[in-house]
């Protein structure tokens, strides 16, 4: 069974990315892509994995810190064999400072394969309140990250 984001993040919604491990600066989602994720290859598309991979590391970060919210500041991607049905993405917390996560994710196929590994920096800012009468006034404000 899943676990909530504890967000709502549309677009995690339409891919259908599920949070399965949230905890300890340690995270795991899961992806059955679909065949609108793949690219001519017939693989799950490179921005998918992008995608994923930055969610994975983004919920190992805020599980630290689950009060908080992260915006990601980079990320490398290094893709290694092609990326088909369904994955695993495990996320890591390998350091963190006040303001800084460091973090490291990986994708792995339905045979526990690596397929794509990132790391990535995310800051951490707060969460903004999220209700149906806050939403229009936070669109209008813009996102600091200083």
């Amino acid at each position: 069974m899943s676990i909530p984001f504890g967000v709502t993040i549309p677009f995690v919604e339409l891919l259908g990315f599920t949070l399965e491990r949230f905890d300890g600066g340690e995270s795991e989602l899961h992806f059955a892509a679909r065949p609108e994720h793949t690219n001519s290859f017939q693989v799950v598309h490179g921005g998918a994995c992008m995608t994923f991979l930055d969610v994975v590391m983004a919920t190992a970060a805020r599980s630290a810190n689950p009060e908080m919210g992260v915006v990601t500041i980079e990320m490398k991607t290094t893709f290694m064999r092609p990326a088909v049905g369904a994955l695993v993405g495990k996320g890591r917390l390998m350091h963190r400072t006040a303001t800084m996560a460091f973090t490291e994710g990986t994708i792995y196929d339905a045979q526990g394969r690596a397929c794509t590994h990132s790391t990535g920096t995310f800051k951490y800012v707060k969460r903004l309140p999220v209700s149906p009468t806050s939403t229009n006034a936070l669109q209008q404000a813009p996102l600091s990250t200083d």
